[in-house]
């Protein structure tokens, strides 16, 4: 195993990545990086496309889909013809900003207020040029309702839109409260002064007010182990109620390590729509002094006299004093601290719940991976795998924090994706096709399956957040490649020996023959394993004619794809290698051939009929059949 260690920080938003078509372009876009993203790695965030390189618009999409903010060093409209298949919901599309390759204008075309109007003008005053943002709250009124900055909160975000409108239509407006960062609505509103912790409410004229709120409220959680998340939600918000604190108040939750894992504290944070973190038992023992309800009990149970009013202690800082002292239910505690001071970015402490991602990228093109699986991978602080599948993301890996690991390395892979989201870090675990089909997902599971004293992982591995991400399989690949082979019944069989007895491997490819599966066969080779495939040719023919169809799909979704048609009498072993799949079909599957320039295994395709044709030679008895 190799590793290159670079550092990276979960809680800091993804760097921009400047997509570049020229010399002059990347050029610019490494100037440009610079003063947009101090700190930030060029070899991370700076990718060349055009000819020789990266396909600029698989590029651009593999991106925008993975929720990196993107700057297109490029005519706005290579952008948008790129994108347009990707678009949906507004609410979720990272920035993308167009920047005129001698940096004269910057235009946000995408998610003007999820960062693109700001980058944009970073973007202008950087490099001298102009930043053509066109969103009507920043022209018009010099504010976006629906972004507050640091340390505020829309409560009711879904009325922004309208309030925006009835301002640019010259409605009267009146704002409650005082916030610096609303002063740009000037003469369009009359003031009217507000406790200093009041919300701050804007109200026009025929719109629902819309309510900021100072988002400085720590709440710290604790929880008997499966504590019903409906319990901890009605505590908490009862709690805040009694108090005279609104949900829209608290910043973020807070609890001990041991609790990462808990179901409940999640959906709580889910459900009020702020991160959660946590300290070990240590740290939170260190501000015993500052409780108001300590507790041997609980020292005795976890290590510290108090979860709940130690992490909301935590979390709020030095100066902090209790606001909520602990108030319980049956399973479930809570207490809150107010921020002292003004919300600091960089005040953080604790740490997040690891997340492990075991992501199945596909074959290899990056058109053939899901939008998911590119997110997570974006997202993730360290990369693991074999290093041809990590190489094969392309963009979305470089310059990450890397663990290559080699063929037959499988165990010590999972072992270290595992022990590093243990300590808090985002980890992507990368197996090509699906990696729950003869891939990491069942050996991850394994390990955290296993109790300690037999080769299991650390309790802290345990309690990580584990997302299992599907991608395309080589088989279904294959197929689609070749035609529709699995049209019908079809199974899957490892060739490989190396785990499963060969006798086993020889029982599941009789029972397969017998049962008339399409069957692809995974592993069908290695360096010294070159007879299972032959053994397989022999029984598949005990069931099956000769001229059965096999396709042999090599390199699936790379530049060396290959895909040949063979036959059961005609598949030789020394015509398949490591990256290839061979599925073999039933005894009713067909190959024809086409003259569509397009079809693959050299103008053929092959199928497996379903038996539609009944449907034409005795209509009636295949519908009676399908209704029995």
């Amino acid at each position: 195993m190799t590793e290159t260690a670079l550092t990276s920080a979960s809680s800091a938003p993804l760097a921009p990545a400047f997509v570049a078509l020229t010399d002059a372009g990347e050029a610019l876009a490494r100037r440009a990086l610079v003063a947009v993203a101090p700190g930030a790695d060029p070899g991370a965030c700076v990718v060349r496309c055009g000819p020789g390189a990266a396909p600029a618009a698989e590029t651009l999409r593999a991106l925008f889909a993975a929720g990196r903010p993107v700057v297109g060093v490029m005519a706005a409209g290579i952008l948008v013809r790129a994108l347009a298949p990707m678009l949906g919901d507004k609410r979720a599309e990272p920035a993308v900003v167009a920047l005129a390759e001698d940096g004269s204008a910057a235009v946000p075309l995408l998610g003007g207020h999820h960062g693109a109007n700001d980058l944009a003008r970073a973007l202008g005053a950087a490099l001298g040029g102009v930043a053509a943002v066109t969103t009507a709250g920043d022209v018009s009124l010099g504010v976006a309702l629906d972004a507050p900055p640091q340390g505020w909160r829309l409560e009711n975000p879904a009325e922004a839109k309208a309030a925006m409108a009835g301002l640019l239509a010259g409605r009267a407006a009146r704002l409650s409260g005082e916030a610096a960062w609303l002063a740009p609505l000037g003469a369009r509103v009359s003031v009217e002064p507000a406790a200093e912790d009041a919300p701050v409410v804007l109200s026009v004229e025929g719109c629902e007010p819309l309510v900021w709120r100072r988002a400085r409220l720590v709440l710290g959680v604790g929880c008997a182990r499966f504590c019903p998340p409906d319990e901890m939600i009605g505590l908490v918000r009862k709690t805040l109620a009694d108090h005279g604190f609104a949900a829209a108040e608290v910043a973020e939750v807070r609890s001990i390590d041991l609790k990462a894992d808990e179901a409940a504290i999640r959906a709580l944070a889910e459900d009020l729509g702020v991160p959660a973190r946590f300290h070990g038992a240590a740290e939170l023992e260190a501000l015993t002094p500052r409780l108001a309800n300590p507790s041997d009990v609980v020292f005795a149970e976890v290590g510290c006299h108090g979860v709940a009013e130690a992490s909301a202690l935590a979390g709020a800082g030095e100066a902090a004093a209790l606001t909520i002292p602990k108030a319980k239910s049956a399973n479930a505690t809570v207490a809150g601290a107010l921020q002292a001071g003004a919300p600091a970015e960089g005040r953080v402490g604790g740490r997040i719940r690891g997340r492990l991602s075991v992501v199945g990228i596909g074959p290899g093109a990056a058109d053939w991976r899901t939008p998911e699986a590119s997110r997570l991978v974006a997202q993730a602080e360290e990369v693991v795998g074999y290093n041809l599948y990590i190489d094969l993301l392309g963009p979305l890996a470089a310059g990450k924090p890397r663990a290559d690991f080699a063929l037959g390395e499988e165990e010590a892979r999972c072992r270290h994706a595992l022990e590093r989201a243990g300590e808090g870090r985002d980890v992507a675990l990368v197996c090509s096709g699906d990696a729950g089909i003869y891939a990491m997902g069942a050996l991850v599971m394994e390990l955290l399956d296993r109790p300690a004293d037999r080769g299991g992982v650390s309790d802290a591995a345990r309690r990580v957040e584990v997302v299992m991400a599907p991608g395309i399989s080589a088989l279904q690949a294959a197929s689609a490649r070749a035609g529709a082979l699995i049209g019908h019944d079809f199974c899957a069989v490892s060739l490989s020996d190396l785990l499963t007895p060969r006798e086993d491997v020889l029982k599941r490819l009789r029972a397969a023959a017998a049962g008339d599966f399409v069957t692809a066969l995974y592993n069908p080779v290695s360096r010294r394993r070159r007879d299972l495939l032959d053994a397989c040719r022999e029984i598949m023919l005990e069931h099956r004619h000769a001229e059965t169809p096999v396709l042999l799909a090599h390199s699936l979704g790379r530049p060396e794809e290959r895909l040949e048609l063979r036959t059961l009498a005609t598949l030789r072993t020394e015509e398949v290698d490591m990256l290839t799949v061979v599925l073999i079909g039933a005894s009713r599957s067909r190959a024809f051939r086409t003259g569509d320039a397009g079809a693959g295994a050299q103008g053929w395709r092959i199928y497996t009929p379903r038996g539609y044709a009944k449907r034409i030679d005795a209509p009636e008895a295949a519908r009676t059949e399908e209704v029995s």
